[in-house]
Parts: structure tokens; C-alpha cells; sequence
């Protein structure tokens, strides 16, 4: 006897998902999302299947077992052939050793969590997978194959040093991970998040043409051109915003915060100050600020 198989058909654009429901999202690409909403994770993380029968899975998910469940259950009947890991986040990759203990599946990515970050004196930020290890490495330009399926890999280091994107050549999409989301700016938090390496990769994409985005969280963007050059925009901002605290004398990232962040949700307060950090530290190393004594968040910054 088969099992009936639950298949949502579409995607909605403000997506309002089911948990464990698997959706159709184009003819080669389904999603399913795992339970863990909250003030980072959107409506919660979205692990992507390309291919069927034999398929591939992007960012398995939390160390959830409900999740990882669902997923078993919707690909009843089918085969994961392999587990592709954008970055190492602790919603992202954990569920990827959960699935391999059922399957055997090897995983696939850049590295280790903060493997990009070529300074060993740097401890990476709190919030990482940092158990996890890719059984195949990836990097810039490599190519994955799988059943009728083709993936090209992008190092797009910025939100994480170990950060890929996934290029689905049949369809020319692109699986964003968290580089570009489709609810929110990306936080980028040092050490291991880096802005001026965040704002390379963003023009590393602009370059491109593809089709449409699948991030891991938010809906799809079909003009993704477009939605770059405005995330672009929207950084520039930032930085046009931090120096003209610096003018007004309002010289820590705390006070930047509280002046440019109006009304903000006291759980992304700590987002906000990483991200004006991850600024700072860009503009100092271009020699536009300095610091008073040692880089922090709680250091006092002025123009040079």
C-alpha cells in the first residue's frame, strides 16, 4: 500500500505556511518549514528539495526531530542523495546529522562554522552549528550533480564566513540562504560576519541573472536584481546615518542604536548593535573613523 503523501500546491506570497506541509514551490523545487518562528527566523526556517525520487536537501533545519519527521514523511518513497548546508547557523545545518543518522546521506558545505575567517586569533559568534563538519567540502565554482539536477555553488561570505549559495542550473534560481531573505535585512555579526565581505558578495550577485531567489526565510523574490541593488541601498544608508551621528556627537554604537532605530523590538535590539558594529568596523578599516581606545560596541567612535 502506497502512503498518501499531504502536497500543498503554490506558494503563497506572504508566506502563511503549515508546518510540516510540504509545498510545491516550482516543478523541480519543494519546501517544507520547520516550527521555530521568532524574531530571526521569520515564520521559521525553510528546508528546500530539489529533484524527485532521488533528491537533494538544502538546510535541513533546527535540531528538531518533529521537523525532521515531517520531512521523512513527505519524501516517503524517495531517496536523499544529498545535504546541501548554506551556512552553519543553529536553525540551518543540526538536523542534517539527524537525517544522516536515518539515511547515510553525506552533507556538503563550505566548512566548519567560522572556516572562512582566516585569523585563528578570532572566536566566532554565539549561535552556530559548531559541531558540525561537511563529509564533502565546497567552494567558489564547485559543481554538485544529483538525478536530473544541477547545482552550481557560490561563496557569498558576509552573514557567515562559511556562507554558499546554491545556483539550480535547470531552473536558474538561486537558493540565498540567509544573504538575501525575503522578510528582513540579513544580520551581519562580527567577528565571524563580516560587512565589507557582505557588501562584495551583494555585488557578487547584482552580477548575475538569475531567475528568481528561494531564501530560507521569506517568500521568493522574483526580481531579484532589483532587491539587491535596494538591500545595497539600504546599507549605504546606514552607513550615511552613522556618520551623521558621529556629527551630532553621538558616539557609541548603543546611542547610534537608540537614535536610529526607532520603536525597534527590544528582541532585535542586540541584531542592530551587531549589524552598526559590522559597520563600523568597515568604515574604520577604509581609515573613515577611528576609535578612542579599543573596538567595541561600547567604544566611543569619531570621524577622522
Amino acid at each position: 500500500m502506497v502512503k498518501e503523501k499531504k502536497i500543498k500546491i503554490g506558494f503563497n506570497r506572504e508566506f502563511e505556511c503549515e508546518y510540516g506541509v510540504m509545498v510545491q514551490v516550482s516543478p523541480m523545487v519543494r519546501r517544507i518549514v520547520a516550527n521555530n518562528p521568532g524574531p530571526y527566523t521569520f515564520k521559521g526556517t525553510g528546508t528546500y528539495i530539489i529533484g524527485s525520487e532521488k533528491v537533494a536537501v538544502i538546510d535541513p533545519g533546527p535540531n528538531d526531530k518533529n521537523h525532521v519527521d515531517a520531512l521523512m514523511a513527505a519524501l516517503d518513497g524517495e531517496e536523499i542523495t544529498h545535504q546541501l548546508i548554506t551556512h552553519t547557523h543553529s536553525d540551518h545545518s543540526p538536523a542534517a546529522k539527524l537525517i544522516k543518522a536515518r539515511t547515510g546521506t553525506k552533507t556538503y558545505g563550505f566548512g566548519s562554522h567560522g572556516s572562512g575567517t582566516y585569523s585563528k586569533e578570532v572566536t566566532v559568534e554565539a549561535g552556530g552549528d559548531m559541531e558540525f563538519v561537511p563529509d564533502i567540502v565546497l567552494k567558489d565554482g564547485d559543481v554538485v550533480r544529483g538525478e536530473n539536477w544541477t547545482v552550481n555553488c557560490i561563496h557569498t561570505p558576509g552573514h557567515t564566513s562559511n556562507h554558499l549559495c546554491f545556483h539550480l542550473d535547470e531552473e536558474n534560481v538561486l537558493f540565498t540562504g540567509d544573504h538575501v531573505m525575503g522578510w528582513s535585512t540579513t544580520v551581519v555579526s562580527p567577528p565571524d560576519g563580516n560587512m565589507s565581505d557582505y557588501m562584495d558578495s551583494l555585488r557578487k550577485l547584482a552580477e548575475r541573472n538569475d531567475r528568481i531567489y528561494y531564501p530560507t526565510h521569506g517568500a521568493p523574490i522574483d526580481s531579484p536584481q532589483r532587491f539587491v541593488r535596494a538591500i545595497t541601498v539600504h546599507r549605504k544608508m546606514r552607513e550615511s546615518q552613522i556618520l551623521d551621528c558621529l556629527d551630532k556627537e553621538i558616539s557609541t554604537v548603543l546611542l547610534m542604536v537608540e537614535h536610529m532605530y526607532k520603536g525597534l523590538d527590544d528582541r532585535l535590539l542586540g541584531a542592530a548593535q551587531q549589524s552598526i558594529f559590522a559597520h563600523i568596523i568597515d568604515l574604520s578599516n577604509r581609515g573613515v573613523i577611528k576609535s578612542q581606545d579599543e573596538m567595541s560596541i561600547r567604544s566611543e567612535y569619531s570621524r577622522i
